[in-house]
């Protein structure tokens, strides 16, 4: 239970990644903060299961992280929930996959809203408390497309740069005030995100589901195998430890060796 005094928000948490790291917090005994869209049967039951588990509080944001206001919002409600927001993690993400001559610019500006500038409103706002209370752990889910590029996918590598290049920047602000700043960088991760792309890169690429998995997803990876969503869970929390109290600024893979060539 080593986080249990600690409270923390987890971004497009109602599936996949997010909710693997925000039940991984839970279990180790931190009040919990889930957000994103889905069905609104299915995300209470998230939630709920969450509280029953793990004897832990946990809350359910709406906020749309395309929305600024909305973020903000966001981490003042989660403040005057539970007292404080220690940990932060900036996890939500969509994608989509085309030629860029082809790309939609409104897709082109969503995929940066969310994937990019909702970490900088979220860090924005919690900041501040973080400091005070000296203490804070802010980690964002980049990719290994924060280090590397793929093909027909214009929006989604640069908001992960972004993403990488914002982590160094306020890891060096917060440096001296007890606060940690660090992103993880997966490779492909079998979750309902990358489910849903197969369908375009099929269409951009020509070819068949079988094909897309083994030779553009799996092909990247030298393990030829996907990373699970507990893997980057476990890291989450790790980064949250005080063995980790040292590590900020860092973006670290965990991508079955895509990024070692």
């Amino acid at each position: 239970m080593s986080l249990k005094t600690r409270n923390a928000i987890v971004t497009g948490s109602t599936s996949g990644i997010g909710l693997a790291i925000a039940r991984a917090f839970a279990a180790e005994g931190a009040n919990v903060t889930i957000n994103g869209f889905g069905d609104a049967a299915a995300i209470e039951k998230e939630r709920a299961g969450i509280e029953a588990d793990f004897s832990v509080r946990c809350r359910y944001s709406a906020a749309d992280m395309s929305k600024a206001a909305e973020i903000d919002a966001m981490v003042k409600e989660a403040e005057a929930a539970f007292g404080s927001v220690d940990i932060l993690v900036n996890n939500a993400g969509i994608q989509f996959v085309s030629p860029i001559e082809n790309f939609p610019p409104e897709k082109w500006d969503q995929i940066i809203a969310i994937n990019l500038s909702s970490a900088f409103h979220a860090m924005r706002a919690a900041v501040p408390g973080m400091k005070a209370r000296k203490w804070g752990r802010i980690i964002s889910t980049a990719s290994a497309h924060s280090l590397v590029a793929s093909p027909f996918k214009s929006a989604y590598v640069a908001a992960k740069h972004g993403i990488a290049g914002l982590t160094k920047t306020v890891a060096l602000e917060v440096a001296t005030d007890g606060v940690t700043v660090n992103c993880i960088s997966p490779g492909y991760v079998w979750t309902p995100l990358v489910e849903k792309q197969i369908p375009d890169t099929m269409k951009a690429r020509n070819m068949t589901k079988e094909q897309v998995i083994n030779e553009v997803l799996l092909d990247a990876q030298p393990t030829k195998q996907f990373v699970t969503v507990e893997q980057v869970a476990a890291l989450a929390v790790f980064l949250c430890s005080d063995a980790a109290s040292q590590m900020t600024g860092s973006n670290i893979s965990m991508d079955g060796g895509w990024t070692a060539a």
